[in-house]
């Protein structure tokens, strides 16, 4: 089995590099798609030996896709500019180059938080399917929280290791990153015709940190876990007074 490694970046020096050392071992091309990054992460990506194309940013599924559709391996290996394997997913994946099975494989992420790697607040375990067929899969979802479309049903094997994710920096960063999501969740559920009463952001922002800090641990995650729990419910009173918003907008 080949593997392409895929990612697309948009100003990623910090991380970049770390990325594409850690799937030098393991993958037959790196490719990454830029959309227009004005830091050195086109610089860097080319120096470490990966194949750069630059292109207007289309969406998450639309740059994934395309991206893809580049690639020369029967096999993807789509991977985020801030995700790095560690050794033991390493070792799995090229355990499973020497196999002739046709399945899809899933990795377990595991999120480094300002220096704190989080183990619990509903972070972990964070399974994805990111290690699939290049012919017969496609990425779907037109606003956030893209996913992988099969022509048809495939088994998943889960492999052992972790995708570390070095997320955020700081807690500035998550609170912005958060909120954009939120954004652009509330789109998505405008445009399916989804609404919400005046309540439902603080009720919804309750029960959200309610969920992760204490039903999901975040408490044994330490001061990171309240951040962590704080952050996602403001982000969740944003979301629904967006959606609110754009509910009475397109009633006026």
């Amino acid at each position: 089995m080949k593997i392409s490694a895929t990612i697309i970046t948009l100003n990623e020096e910090r991380n970049i590099a770390r990325c594409i050392q850690s799937l030098l071992p393991v993958v037959d091309e790196i490719l990454v798609l830029d959309a227009h990054s004005t830091d050195r992460t086109v610089e860097i990506a080319t120096a470490h030996g990966a194949k750069v194309s630059v292109k207007a940013w289309a969406g998450y599924s639309a740059s994934k896709n395309y991206i893809n559709s580049l690639a020369s391996s029967d096999y993807i290996l789509s991977i985020d500019a801030d995700e790095a394997l560690d050794e033991t997913l390493q070792q799995e994946i090229i355990r499973i180059k020497n196999s002739s099975d046709e399945k899809v494989y899933s990795l377990n992420r595991l999120t480094n938080y300002c220096g704190k790697w989080i183990r619990h607040s509903g972070w972990y375990p964070d399974v994805k399917v990111r290690l699939f067929p290049r012919i017969g899969t496609m990425w779907v979802g037109e606003f956030v929280h893209e996913e992988l479309s099969f022509e048809q049903p495939i088994d998943v094997e889960q492999l052992n290791g972790h995708l570390e994710h070095y997320s955020y920096y700081s807690f500035e960063e998550h609170r912005q990153r958060a909120d954009k999501y939120s954004l652009l969740t509330a789109r998505k559920m405008h445009e399916q015709g989804k609404k919400a009463g005046i309540g439902k952001p603080y009720l919804s922002a309750v029960g959200r940190f309610f969920a992760m800090y204490v039903i999901k641990l975040g408490i044994l995650d330490g001061a990171m876990g309240w951040r962590i729990a704080t952050i996602s419910a403001a982000s969740n009173v944003l979301k629904y007074k967006e959606l609110r918003r754009l509910n009475s907008e397109s009633a006026a």
